[in-house]
């Protein structure tokens, strides 16, 4: 038997379908059981199933299961403003201003309207139950945002370190607010780096947060927290910059930082409540276990690889993929948002195997059985859309080789999904993408 062969009678014997009932997600609960960590991850930065599943698993996992907080692949400041927002203690009106801060590119990637609508549903969660879930970000990009997040909370508490705080900041004041700029001039010599500083102001906050820890009433451990998350934040942030042009020192720093910010927020919610469950939303790139990809033997790590190793059973890998649709994405770094056709996965893939199966939308729960099944055996690719979509490079820039049942615990498939919709709609999302065959076609 072939090895596609082997593997459509694999998927179409263990495939739960997913009919889009209340039980849809019910085997992967079992699968879940008392693990603490679920990760769940999203082919594509832009598709409206993935977020809307994730959102439909993760309140469960509140509902049922008792899970305390949501960390995102998104950054800590504008994300925490969510956290305030949610859990009634910020000063935004309402769901979607507690979403403003997210304005670096891409935006649309959690200010779109299914994160708005998860956002609303914790927010009435935590009021009707009179629960406390939390809502945080685990990415490092928002190194000028943080440092202002630090010196504004320093100058109402303690104006001297405020003071000690701009100095050993300024640091980054010649680059005009532009991160690879510092990081290009830092790693060619061009211009000392600001490594020194930051790890001294990191030393001296924390320094500063163990008095402050002391003094009962003084301070709210919420927003030592959270300041102290910004100076570490801040601290990574200029090393990942620094080393952005080094290949896979950049991508380790970024998810060695989510890895530890996942951490702290572990440790901080056993601090207030005695436990902590935690779901996280990042791409399958994050999310699946980096040694069963070519990230791996490339020298990457990610977050799953991370959980797996510190946490072992107790962290659970849930990886998301799709055949073909349409997907909200840019053509180049920093360029619009645009609603992008999704091409046919190639043949050689995961995703056309999954397609051939012909069920619309299934799951597959990976156990031993799978890692030793012979449908499995032969290598296969996966597709991995981020923020940016070039068609014309699909498999070069697209598509990596993986083992799917030593990346995953369970897979969720939909055959053909739709592009999630940003709050902000640039004319290239209304009219969409013209057909390939644009201005030829007749």
């Amino acid at each position: 038997m072939s090895g596609r062969k082997a593997l459509l009678e694999y998927v179409r014997a263990n495939a739960v379908r997913l009919p889009g009932g209340r039980v849809d997600y019910d085997p992967l609960l079992d699968r879940i059981g008392d693990a603490s960590l679920v990760l769940l991850g999203e082919a594509t930065h832009g598709t409206h199933e993935f977020y809307r599943a994730r959102a439909e698993i993760t309140k469960r996992l509140i509902r049922e299961k008792g899970f305390h907080a949501v960390a995102i692949e998104g950054d800590w400041p504008d994300a925490y403003r969510v956290n305030t927002y949610v859990r009634g203690m910020g000063e935004d009106a309402d769901a979607e201003a507690s979403l403003a801060g997210f304005k670096r590119f891409p935006v649309w990637m959690w200010r779109n309207s299914d994160v708005l609508d998860f956002v609303g549903w914790l927010r009435d969660h935590n009021e009707r139950a009179h629960d406390d879930v939390g809502f945080y970000g685990l990415d490092l990009y928002s190194l000028y945002t943080s440092i202002d997040v630090v010196v504004r909370y320093l100058d109402r508490v303690d104006p001297e370190a405020a003071q000690r705080a701009k100095e050993r900041y300024a640091c980054f004041d010649h680059y005009g607010g532009d991160t690879r700029r510092y990081g290009y001039s830092a790693n060619l010599g061009l211009s000392p780096s600001c490594e020194t500083e930051v790890v001294e102001q990191l030393l001296d906050l924390r320094r500063r947060v163990a008095e402050w820890r002391n003094e009962d009433g003084k301070v709210l451990e919420e927003n030592v927290f959270s300041i102290e998350q910004n100076a570490r934040l801040i601290k990574n942030a200029e090393e990942y910059y620094r080393t952005m042009f080094m290949g896979a020192s950049s991508w380790n720093r970024r998810d060695r930082h989510m890895a530890e910010t996942l951490d702290a927020i572990r440790a901080h919610l056993e601090r207030r409540v005695g436990a902590a469950k935690l779901v996280v939303w990042a791409h399958n790139s994050h999310v699946g276990d980096a040694r069963a990809t070519e990230m791996g033997r490339a020298g990457e790590l990610n977050i799953g690889q991370l959980a797996r190793e510190q946490y072992g059973t107790d962290a659970v890998l849930v990886g998301f993929t799709t055949y073909e649709g349409t997907v909200t994405a840019a053509s180049d770094w920093d360029a619009p948002s645009e609603r992008k056709a999704v091409r046919s996965a190639l043949g050689e893939s995961y995703e056309s195997v999954f397609h051939e199966v012909g069920i619309p939308r299934f799951m597959l729960v990976l156990g031993e059985d799978a890692s030793n099944d012979p449908a499995f055996s032969v290598p296969r690719i996966e597709r991995a859309i981020g923020v940016v979509y070039r068609p014309k490079s699909e498999r070069s820039s697209h598509y990596f080789g993986a083992n799917l049942t030593a990346q995953f615990d369970v897979v969720v498939h939909f055959d053909h999904t739709r592009a999630v919709e940003p709050l902000e709609r640039t004319p290239g999302w209304v009219t969409g993408e013209p057909p390939e065959t644009y201005p030829f076609a007749v």
